[in-house]
């Protein structure tokens, strides 16, 4: 059957200001729209490699006076230096089904999950370990940043990233289309190393340190699923803990 449009939605776009997060960006592949030179700058070798990059890969480059760059970074401390990163253009969560993607089906959905760090950590993993998406929820939830992006060390432009309007429903979704949905939590009903499923397509839900998974999401799981810690260890953050977690399904799965 043939799948649905993609129905993309945008995130605003993105300021990243200042000469070390502006070079470690464009360095990272950070997709970026503009590059803002504070006009008389005081060029340094970071300024300098900022204006190098942006040149090698087409990314326009606008003198500005500094009072306008204060007003485009919100006050921000820019050094005279900031990119402007364009909206992120999610997939929709059917986009990752796709019975000719190659591979046992594997995605990851979080919950609840709030810092653009773990978003990237967690793409990063996706892409090393054989997964074909990320779904975010729309509220209440981390979105991909420049952050994001950069943390995912380049696997962003490779993996996408699916926003849920309703993460309960995505998942539903995902077991009509014969995906099983497991849930990460301290008290599973099953030990990671136990994980049947791990052969069959799977969503993998990461919930939040704090609060772990929601009730309506966890009733939607499938399994509930725990990583077996020495007691020294109270949790795992949400990016090891996803890491960990798909490199035994990868391992299950060779």
């Amino acid at each position: 059957p043939a799948r649905p449009a993609a129905r993309r939605t945008r995130s605003n776009s993105e300021m990243v200001a200042g000469r070390n997060p502006v070079v470690e960006a464009l360095r990272a592949g950070v997709p970026a729209r503009a590059l803002y030179v504070a006009s008389r700058i005081d060029a340094d070798d970071r300024v300098r490699e900022a204006i190098a990059t942006a040149g090698r890969n087409g990314i326009p480059m606008l003198e500005t006076p500094r009072g306008e760059l204060d007003r485009l970074t919100d006050g921000a401390v820019h050094q005279g230096l900031a990119i402007q990163v364009p909206p992120y253009e999610y997939a929709h969560p059917s986009d990752l089904i796709n019975p000719e993607a190659p591979g046992i089906p594997l995605v990851v959905a979080l919950h609840g999950i709030t810092d653009p760090r773990n978003l990237g950590a967690i793409i990063r993993s996706v892409a090393a370990f054989g997964g074909h998406g990320v779904v975010v929820p729309a509220r209440r939830s981390v979105g991909m940043t420049a952050s994001a992006w950069k943390t995912s060390a380049g696997a962003a432009a490779r993996i996408p990233v699916a926003q849920a309007t309703n993460l309960v429903r995505a998942l539903e979704d995902f077991r009509k289309a014969g995906f099983f949905v497991i849930g990460l939590d301290m008290d599973g009903d099953v030990e990671l190393p136990e994980l049947e499923l791990a052969g069959e397509p799977l969503v993998v839900v990461v919930g939040s340190e704090g609060k772990g998974l929601g009730r309506l999401v966890r009733e939607t799981c499938d399994q509930i699923v725990s990583i077996p810690m020495s007691s020294a260890v109270e949790s795992l953050n949400a990016g090891l803990a996803a890491g960990v977690t798909l490199y035994e399904i990868a391992r299950r799965r060779r």
